[in-house]
Formats: C-alpha cells, sequence, structure tokens
C-alpha cells in the first residue's frame, strides 16, 4: 500500500520507513514559527521549568505578528518580552519591528519554507505553508514550549482527503473562492484531523500565493494540515527565495 505526501513527510522526521492513519510518532522538527501571542506564554513555561535552552537556534523563527504597532501597555509588554528571548538566545532568524510582517507570508519571502520538512508554529493558520509540499500544522503554546526546547513532537499521522480541482479560474474568482466552496460543501468540522491535499489542473494556474491561500484555511474545515504537490510553480518561487539552496526532498503521493 502506498503512502500519501503527509505520511511520507512524517515517516522521515520520525525516522521510519512507513506510517499510516492513526500511528503516533515522535517526529524531528525542521523549522518553528514563534510570534507575540503564543510565545510568551511558551517562554514562561520553560522559564517556570527551568529550561534555559532552545533546541537550535537556526530553527527557529521570531517575528512580531498581532500587536505590531502595539495597541496597548499589554500588547507592548509581549512584544518586548518576545525581543528580549529572541536577543539572550540568539536567534538567528528574528525579525524585530520595523522588519517583522505577518507570519504567514514572512517565512515564505524570506525562505525559511522547505518542501519535504515538518515545520509547526504558535498560530492555527500554520498550516499556509503546506502549500510548498511541507507538512505544516499550527499548535499551542505548550507544544511550542515542547519543541523550542527539544525540536520534537509527537503526532498522530492524519488521514488524507484529496481535493481534485479541476479546469480553471473564471473572471473575478479566486483561490480564496475555491477554498471557501470546499468548506462550503464539506462543513467546518468535514476535515478533523484529516490532511487535506488539494490536486488537479486548477492549480497550474495559481501562483504560490493563491496557492497559500487554499492552504490557509484548511484549519476552517477542521483539517490538521493542507497539502500541496511541488511543480514548476513551486520551485520557480523557491529558487527566488530561499537563501539556503542545500538540497530538499519532495515527496509525491503515491
Amino acid at each position: 500500500m502506498g503512502m500519501t505526501i503527509t505520511e511520507k513527510i512524517l515517516a522521515r522526521a520520525a525516522g521510519k520507513a512507513r506510517v499510516e492513519p492513526g500511528d503516533l510518532v515522535d517526529a524531528k522538527i525542521d523549522m518553528i514559527m514563534c510570534h507575540d501571542v503564543t510565545t510568551p506564554p511558551a517562554i514562561s513555561m520553560l522559564k517556570a521549568k527551568g529550561i534555559d535552552r532552545v533546541f537550535d537556534r537556526d530553527k527557529i523563527v521570531v517575528t512580531p505578528d498581532h500587536f505590531q504597532p502595539a495597541k496597548d501597555i499589554q500588547s507592548a509588554e509581549l512584544l518586548k518580552r518576545l525581543d528580549t528571548w529572541a536577543r539572550e538566545k540568539g536567534i538567528r532568524h528574528y525579525y524585530p519591528v520595523g522588519r517583522a510582517g505577518v507570519c504567514h507570508a514572512l517565512l515564505p519571502e524570506q525562505g525559511h519554507i522547505r518542501p519535504g520538512e515538518v515545520i509547526v508554529g504558535g498560530d492555527s493558520h500554520t498550516c499556509t505553508y503546506g502549500a510548498f509540499a511541507a507538512f505544516s500544522t499550527g499548535i499551542g503554546s505548550t507544544d511550542l514550549a515542547a519543541a523550542i526546547a527539544t525540536g520534537t513532537l509527537w503526532f498522530k499521522v492524519p488521514a488524507t482527503m484529496k481535493f481534485v480541482l479541476n479546469g480553471k479560474l473564471g473572471k473575478g474568482v479566486y483561490s480564496k473562492d475555491v477554498i471557501l466552496e470546499a468548506i462550503r460543501r464539506i462543513g467546518t468540522d468535514g476535515a478533523l484531523y484529516r490532511a487535506m491535499e488539494f490536486v488537479g489542473p486548477a492549480l497550474k494556474g495559481m501562483s504560490m500565493e493563491a496557492r497559500m491561500t487554499i492552504t490557509n484555511m484548511a484549519i476552517e474545515a477542521g483539517g490538521k494540515n493542507g497539502v500541496i504537490g511541488f511543480d514548476e510553480v513551486t520551485k520557480a518561487y523557491l529558487d527566488e527565495h530561499l537563501h539556503d539552496k542545500k538540497d530538499y526532498t519532495v515527496f509525491e503521493s503515491d
């Protein structure tokens, strides 16, 4: 029996030859996204446990997001805590106020997203990065703290739902309309803890930004992750944006 993109990525990260839906695996994390809402509580948890380390300062991206510019003192305190922690830990990929941006756009634009990798972030829409043929999912502050300290998290391997996108987008129709229609058809819990894999000829005419719009909303259907396979559009984007040109692994569903 074959495996899907999601299953192959999780198998690699867990050091296994194969996995199946429902399996519990300990997966090594390739990249962590930290922003100003969920990271400060994670920092507090680590401090309370006396854990002063980060597993790899090169595999963490930190960016203020929701509260810049700060709307009040409480928001400013969150930004300050994030800034202090990132500087103290020597986080290599830190984008402070003035260089920061919306995390879901910033990481791909700055070349931190690679196919075949496991990416987690303290935001439900971390599933966005699955547009690059990666396994990417949102986590809460507790799991974020564990990931920062150990570089490993456990996952239940999700079953995969395939969404075939035929035809091409008509005038005035956008990828946002595509994912909204998919959610309308299956419901807001129609893909509960499933990998939503999008395939089909309609994707050929979509930019990476359009594809990211689709995977971004996997969580709105209850999905564990959204994923789109690698093609020439993906490669062209990565050729332009990746700052680290080392080889990456491309997985395809069987």
